[in-house]
């Protein structure tokens, strides 16, 4: 039995939506076997599927078919993620939370009134 890859991102749980799925694929962020593919190409168990989403990569070893969603432990239970792949998103992971750290918790924001002011009086030389 064979699926189109579309509908099994889709049933495996990558994708929220099938034109999602539909989308990704036929922007490249699928390969399969190390060949970009286009949407209707059907998959077999042990096809490599490299998936990008997002700053996220995912490569995954197809272990079973299915057509139609699922809960998310049959769909974990249709691929296999490289020790590599766990490897790499784990070291990124970690990267993303040292940087966190780093910038600190509050973001940038505009000045608030005073402030602005007070970089005017600044920029001019003025005192106070």
């Amino acid at each position: 039995k064979k699926v189109r890859i579309d509908k099994w991102l889709w049933a495996a749980r990558f994708f929220k939506t099938r034109s999602i799925a539909t989308k990704a694929v036929a922007g490249g962020l699928v390969h399969v076997n190390g060949v970009r593919c286009k949407p209707a190409r059907e998959v077999t168990p042990g096809d490599e599927l490299k998936i990008t989403r997002g700053n996220t990569e995912f490569v995954i070893v197809v272990t079973g078919l299915r057509d139609r969603r699922g809960s998310a432990t049959l769909a974990m239970a249709l691929y296999e993620e490289t020790k590599a792949s766990l490897k790499a998103r784990e070291t990124a992971r970690e990267q993303r939370r040292l940087m966190a750290a780093v910038r600190g918790t509050d973001p940038i924001r505009r000045p608030s009134k005073r402030g602005r002011r007070l970089i005017r009086r600044f920029i001019r030389g003025e005192d106070e």
